[in-house]
């Protein structure tokens, strides 16, 4: 076993939910050479070709993260691997919500416009609420600009890509989505909330609702304070000064002050110190990958290992 690796203990859990065969009936190479091949890129963020020869192939490597990303596999190893955390009583279900920008490698860039229709086994677009969010309220999309199918967006820097997450108070992602890097955070609030969804291990439907939010000013917004209200969600939300102002100055009509317990907000944190594991690997720190589903799969796997590991 090499330095990142799966150990052991790591890949009993997984081994179990891996899918047994492979495209068009054949035989999957073995999976655990292949699943340490694609967390070896993750976490160093070497190019595809210069793979070690331990992991076998690179194109072998490569098509399994690409094809994995695309069908969603990655996404239910990480959705198993939540469920038995929360069978056992380890989620705190008092989540943080948050962003951070990523900057684009140039060779990110230039991907097709239109890619050629396939099977999920081997390359087709996830669901587009993942990768091209939209407002549930208004249906359009939740900023403007950009090349938003594969969430690239213009800054100073260059191009960025923003990952949006919820995190529980153990630091682990809970929720994760992906938009251009020009995409304002406040939209984003019940987009990401909406991801929350960690399936029971026996009879029910999956948990969705959070016990307490929190959030910094970027998500201070009616919209979204009555969105969490409408959900039966409590939570912690500082009220910028222009806010606190205009309610003043509109007297009666403004209504009353928002509440918000200072100690309890010293706990977002969680969600700060969640984006520095994500960003501990290198292909999630800076985005190398053209396709959005493809990046959004690095990000997934990225935070399966932080739930295996914490």
């Amino acid at each position: 076993m090499g330095r990142g690796d799966l150990t052991n203990a790591e890949w009993d859990r997984l081994e179990s939910f891996l899918p047994r065969g492979g495209a068009r009936g054949g035989r999957w190479s073995d999976h655990r050479r292949v699943i340490n091949g694609v967390l070896y890129r993750v976490r160093t963020g070497v190019q595809w070709r210069d793979l070690p020869e331990r992991f076998g192939p690179w194109e072998t490597v490569y098509k399994r993260h690409r094809c994995w990303s695309a069908d969603g596999t990655w996404q239910m190893l990480l959705s198993k691997v939540q469920t038995a955390e929360d069978a056992a009583g380890r989620i705190d279900w008092e989540v943080s919500v948050d962003s951070t920008a990523v900057r684009a490698h140039q060779h990110a860039a230039g991907a097709r416009k239109a890619p050629p229709a396939a099977s999920p086994q081997r390359g087709a677009l996830p669901r587009t609420n993942q990768v091209d969010p939209v407002l549930p309220e208004t249906g359009r999309p939740a900023g403007g600009g950009g090349q938003v199918g594969e969430c690239l967006g213009h800054s100073r820097g260059g191009f960025t890509t923003k990952i949006h997450l919820a995190a529980d108070g153990r630091c682990r992602p809970l929720a994760l989505l992906l938009t251009p890097g020009h995409y304002g955070d406040g939209p984003q609030l019940q987009p990401v909330l909406e991801q929350v969804a960690v399936p029971r291990s026996g009879v029910g439907r999956p948990r969705s609702r959070p016990d307490h939010v929190l959030a910094d000013k970027a998500y201070t917004s009616r919209d979204n304070r009555r969105y969490l209200r409408r959900r039966g969600i409590s939570h912690t939300i500082p009220e910028r000064l222009d806010q606190r102002r205009h309610r003043r100055n509109r007297g009666s009509q403004g209504g009353r002050p928002t509440g918000f317990d200072r100690a309890r907000y010293k706990k977002r944190n969680t969600v700060e110190r969640a984006i520095n594991r994500l960003k501990g690997f290198r292909a999630v720190a800076t985005r190398y990958d053209k396709r959005a589903y493809t990046y959004l799969g690095t990000v997934t796997l990225a935070a399966l290992i932080i739930w295996l590991r914490t």
